[in-house]
């Protein structure tokens, strides 16, 4: 390749109907995050389009992906916003950022064969198994019409809805060709937010009464120190992704980006990204696989498109009445979409310890295991004074602790 080939950054005119394309590719996974947790989907546009544009300045253009709300966090968000609200939990959040940050600092320092070291796979799959498995029950409700105590819509009414935005997704998934294979979660919403239309449960008054332009609802973060410690080990599952993200978008356009701009810089695009989004209220940001199937789809290797994509995800966060149609969104449709989402995140944690090869039965990894996902799961936790830790948080700690403290077995000379 040359130095003038279609991998290199150009930021084009003619780039902007593509570049809003792939927001389009993003958008159903993009804006399922805060409506999921409670945070404002215009706010998650607008960071997800600032974070796009800072990871493109850390990383100078070089590698063309969009960031934005990262499902690894769906369950510390949702939980941290009913215990903490949103501004407490944003701390928590910030704190995730950081931890991406310093992580870019030790990788530059010591090379990337460090995480490995301290984040194997024994650890990183039974954590994000973790993360899916955690909220599932919540997932069940939704589906099933159980809103809250003072809002339940009839089981088979919620079922009817649920199910058909559930199969949707599916047969998208497996079925879908071209670009509709990439976005089975916005048609899987799209089917199931019809069929509620049909069993009256859209409610258009707050349509009725947002404005065309507003500016978005941030939220800026309030110091906690339990959401800190609660969240904290959350990161560890997307910093490991975030490897994988980087090979896959290396892999389609013929380019090692762990070299060059190197993986310590697109990591601390992460997490400045996180961090910012945090700052004003939104969910995490990470770079998203659908977008990388576009990538791969379009030929669309020139980083200069997803500053498009940026630009235009900024611009429709200020359209007021398009964060007003999102949260008319009935809560049986996103319950179908969770019941697969959070059950692909626990089988991604469980391909992670597939592909790793280790014995899980061998003495020291069973231990490992055994624990992040009993103490993870079962709702295990640890409190001293005001500070609790527990669920994820405890088990992301527990397993980085058990596997550097742990003796590993003594392999036998021949």
């Amino acid at each position: 390749m040359t130095n003038t080939d279609k991998s290199d950054y150009r930021f084009d005119v003619k780039d902007s109907f593509l570049g809003a394309q792939m927001l389009f590719v993003a958008f159903g996974a993009l804006v399922l995050v805060p409506i999921l947790t409670g945070l404002n989907p215009n706010v998650a546009l607008f960071t997800a389009g600032c974070g796009t544009l800072i990871f493109q300045v850390v990383t100078k253009g070089k590698v063309p992906v969009f960031l934005a709300s990262s499902f690894a966090f769906i369950a510390p968000i949702s939980i941290g916003v009913q215990q903490w609200g949103i501004a407490g939990t944003m701390s928590g959040l910030i704190a995730a950022g950081i931890v991406y940050i310093l992580l870019s600092f030790l990788i530059r320092w010591q090379g990337s064969a460090v995480i490995e070291k301290v984040l194997p796979p024994v650890v990183t799959g039974p954590v994000i198994m973790v993360i899916g498995l955690i909220l599932s029950p919540v997932a069940v409700k939704m589906a099933t019409g159980v809103v809250n105590p003072a809002a339940i819509i009839p089981k088979g009414t919620a079922l009817t809805v649920s199910m058909a935005a559930l199969g949707t997704t599916i047969l998208i998934s497996l079925l879908g060709r071209g670009m509709l294979k990439l976005i089975p979660i916005l048609c899987g919403i799209f089917v199931g937010y019809i069929v509620a239309l049909f069993y009256g449960l859209v409610d258009f008054s707050p349509v009725r009464d947002a404005a065309w332009i507003a500016m978005p609802d941030f939220t800026f973060p309030e110091w906690n120190s339990q959401a800190v410690f609660f969240i904290i080990p959350v990161a560890i599952a997307p910093a490991i992704e975030h490897f994988g993200d980087i090979l896959a978008i290396g892999g389609i356009t013929g380019k090692d980006y762990l070299e060059d701009p190197g993986v310590e810089n697109t990591m601390l695009g992460d997490g400045l990204a996180t961090s910012f989004a945090s700052l004003l209220g939104g969910p995490p940001n990470t770079t998203y696989s659908e977008v990388t199937g576009a990538v791969a789809l379009t030929g669309a290797r020139n980083a200069g498109v997803m500053t498009w994509a940026a630009l235009t995800a900024i611009l429709l966060a200020f359209v007021g009445k398009l964060g007003a149609l999102l949260s008319t969104i009935p809560t049986p449709v996103m319950g179908g979409i969770m019941l697969l989402l959070f059950g692909a995140i626990m089988v991604v944690g469980l391909n992670t310890l597939v592909k790793s090869g280790e014995d899980l039965m061998e003495a020291r990894n069973l231990t490992i295991v055994a624990l992040i996902l009993v103490f993870g799961i079962g709702g295990m936790s640890f409190s001293a004074g005001q500070f609790t830790l527990q669920g994820i948080g405890l088990a992301g700690i527990l397993g980085v602790v058990l596997n550097l403290v742990l003796p590993r077995p003594r392999v036998e000379e021949e």
